[in-house]
């Protein structure tokens, strides 16, 4: 595993960095933050996450994100995947700065984004950075204000080496499923980042009952039964109301509706 040396507080960076999680913030973003913006531009809280390398899983999720509609494969190789491949190529001497909110849905596209800067096999020097949204905020960036984005800029916070050695494990966990270590490194890592756990449980509620409905699916189905004639766009302000801890866009939810009304 490459070894992490956070640098000097007085030490000059080569280059910085902003690994936003999507294209809004990117529109948002404050011009006063100096850098160059690289965008996360997933949604891997959803679909096939398997591959044993970077090629392997580009080429899952591709076909995974094409099967929505307006999608294509080949959208996804201009559009994400050579997002990922800046981050792969960030020299030593990068500052980078890394801006998710607290929901699963972010999380597990952060989750992939430190697991990416810690491939490289030689020594490399950089400080890493995470940037949250505010209080009342956290699922979302986009209610802030540019100061107020300005502000979660200067209140970012350092992750230290152990702790990116750490955090890059959740992403292979989170590939295999694996509830228990998942669940273990949230609970080591508390005290530093409080909101993984949430976020953990929320996935692993996710977890098909004996209906082979998760926690998302029941509440989606009890929202659905209690309208009188449901449509998604108001079944889905709803479950955007009550599940923020999920922040599924509109594309997951579709899914799940759609299976749920035609098995009614």
């Amino acid at each position: 595993m490459p070894q992490f040396h956070p640098i000097g507080a007085s030490q000059a960076f080569k280059s910085q960095y902003h690994i936003l999680n999507g294209d809004s913030l990117k529109l948002q973003f404050p011009r006063t933050i100096g850098g160059e913006i690289i965008v996360a531009r997933e949604c891997l809280v959803d679909g096939n996450v398997q591959g044993h390398d970077f090629d392997s899983l580009m080429n899952n999720r591709a076909n995974f994100i094409g099967q929505f509609p307006e999608c294509t494969p080949e959208d996804y190789y201009v559009k994400t995947v050579p997002e990922f491949k800046k981050i792969i190529s960030l020299n030593s001497g990068s500052e980078i700065t890394c801006w998710f909110e607290d929901d699963l849905f972010c999380q597990a596209n952060f989750w992939y984004v430190l697991f990416l800067l810690s491939q490289k096999n030689t020594e490399r020097e950089y400080r890493i950075f995470l940037a949250r949204p505010n209080k009342g905020n956290e699922y979302s960036f986009g209610h802030m204000s540019l100061s107020e984005l300005t502000e979660a800029f200067n209140n970012r916070r350092l992750i230290s080496a152990e702790q990116v050695a750490m955090l890059r494990e959740l992403w292979p966990n989170y590939q295999n499923n694996d509830h228990d270590k998942l669940r273990d490194i949230a609970k080591r890592l508390k005290d530093h980042f409080p909101f993984l756990l949430p976020a953990v449980n929320a996935h692993i509620a996710r977890t098909p009952d004996e209906n082979g409905l998760g926690y998302p699916e029941r509440v989606l189905l009890e929202i659905i039964n209690a309208q009188k004639t449901p449509t998604f766009k108001t079944v889905f302000r709803v479950f955007h109301q009550r599940m923020s801890l999920y922040s599924f866009g509109d594309l997951q939810v579709k899914v799940m509706y759609d299976r749920l009304m035609n098995a009614k």
